[in-house]
């Protein structure tokens, strides 16, 4: 018996109409729908065959996580399938959509392969991360896209330093700092100032934002490195953001440790196109001119 795990962003009725069309589908191929028991009542007792509490253990026993919605929907869906390590399928309902698979107008498509069992399966990197203050552990989490540490009160500067390897590298007054992967590198990081990088790519990008200093630039260091961020013991209080889902406040002297995580994120893809037609496609670059190897 399949089953799969569908999560959707419920906000918007569009959405809703489209997941009961989708759980229809399924449902119809032989494969059992769980929905989360927080989405449920806005879906509607014909979407699903299985209700779930959304903690760590939804997607347990499931072949696959589809999410339908955007990034941000991508991400919570996330929380349940990394620890569950069960693929994750995304369907775009939202703007730019950089982690998922398929734009609304391929759903019909995207069902179609999952009907057909016509997908393989990637591993992205994740990050872990411990903060400490005074060797003690006060939180650890993990994070898809990025960890960043920034300020808590708008009208004051941050002051960190950040070590790679047991190493200092620069110290700062700052808005934040943060750690990102390949995966959330077209995300915070970019914002921020960092560069793209392609997904396939194993390496740990850290990124200052709005750092007031000469030396402040992206850095990308091994995946094997040791990233930390030292809140200075005379600076304010801090803010500790993880995807920007989860956030831990961090007093002065804080020290926060990011490594590559231990368990990936595993994406469904439909079809093999290289990362570099999606980079153009959602940032709608200009590549009017280009006449490809063939031209010489």
């Amino acid at each position: 018996m399949r089953e799969i795990l569908l999560v959707v962003h419920t906000g918007h009725q569009s959405n809703v109409d489209l997941a009961r069309q989708v759980a229809g589908r399924l449902a119809v191929g032989g494969i059992t729908v769980r929905v989360l028991d927080e989405e449920a009542s806005d879906l509607g007792p014909s979407c699903c065959t299985a209700l779930v509490p959304a903690d760590e253990h939804a997607a347990v026993g499931t072949e696959l996580v589809l999410v339908l919605g955007g990034d941000g929907t991508l991400l919570r869906a996330a929380e349940l399938a990394v620890p569950a390590g069960i693929p994750v399928l995304g369907v775009n309902l939202g703007r730019v959509g950089f982690l998922a698979e398929a734009d609304s107008d391929a759903l019909h498509e995207a069902v179609s392969h999952v009907l057909a069992s016509d997908y393989y399966v990637e591993e992205r990197m994740t990050l872990d991360v411990t903060a400490r203050v005074n060797g003690d552990v006060i939180t650890q989490t993990w994070a898809v896209n990025e960890a960043s540490v920034e300020k808590s009160i708008r009208e004051r500067v941050l002051e960190v330093v950040v070590e790679v390897d047991g190493r200092p590298v620069s110290a700062f007054g700052c808005d934040g700092v943060l750690c990102a992967t390949p995966t959330g590198s077209t995300a915070y990081a970019f914002s921020a100032g960092g560069p793209v990088m392609w997904p396939d790519v194993q390496a740990l990008l850290v990124v200052p934002n709005n750092a007031h200093a000469l030396f402040a630039r992206p850095l990308v260091v091994s995946p094997k490195s040791v990233v930390a961020f030292e809140v200075e013991p005379t600076s304010q209080p801090a803010v500790l953001s993880a995807d920007g889902r989860r956030t831990f406040e961090l007093p002065p002297g804080s020290r926060i440790e990011i490594v590559e995580g231990k368990l990936p994120l595993k994406v469904a893809r439909l079809r093999k196109e290289p990362f570099t037609d999606r980079l153009v496609e959602k940032f709608t670059l200009p590549v009017k001119g280009w006449r490809g190897p063939s031209a010489g």
